[in-house]
């Protein structure tokens, strides 16, 4: 139900919105320059949610998202997920007519709350964790169409809140994407 719910809002928010891919009007010394400068679209994997990317410059954007992470795993729901993240995007590995291909790195931090422990009656224990991410990925920066598709791993630094079973914790997440640029 979730994901029907978000994707029919990326595909309504495509719809309703005309764009063009190619506008880019930075100028800068990196080899690569997005399509786009703001996107919104959706992740799948850890975190499941709304992504969005607002470009600074030509290869530096704040990526940020809300959604869910992780399901049951911690004995109740998944919770609420937020993250923020400055990315450089040092080098375009592929230059085609059709895409470009950029790797990118950053930084940035992730707040999560969540319930865990809970019982027959519904009551559980509410933790909090604050990560300091490491997210490094590929885009595939599509040049017909307004567009990208993402593919990332971020390494994630967790300090928790008011979970008895650990207090610090070395994570790595894996998610994948699709962005529409409207400006």
């Amino acid at each position: 139900m979730k994901i029907t719910s978000v994707a029919a809002v990326a595909l309504a928010l495509a719809i309703s919105t005309s764009a063009q891919a190619n506008r880019r009007s930075f100028d800068g010394s990196s080899d690569y320059q997005s399509n786009g400068v703001f996107g919104l679209g959706i992740e799948l994997g850890e975190p499941d949610g709304l992504n969005g990317k607002l470009f600074l410059n030509p290869s530096q954007a704040i990526d940020f998202g809300i959604g869910a992470i992780y399901g049951t795993y911690y004995g109740g729901n998944s919770g609420l997920h937020l993250y923020a993240d400055y990315l450089w995007h040092p080098k375009q590995l592929v230059l085609t007519e059709a895409f470009k291909l950029p790797f990118y790195i950053g930084v940035g931090g992730r707040l999560w709350t969540f319930d865990y422990n809970c019982n027959g009656n519904n009551i559980c224990t509410g933790a909090d964790i604050f990560g300091i991410r490491v997210p490094i990925g590929i885009t595939f920066d599509l040049n017909k169409l307004p567009l990208d598709i993402f593919a990332q791993f971020v390494p994630t630094l967790d300090f928790y809140h008011n979970y008895n079973n650990r207090s610090v914790y070395l994570d790595v997440d894996f998610s994948v994407g699709i962005r529409f640029w409207f400006i």
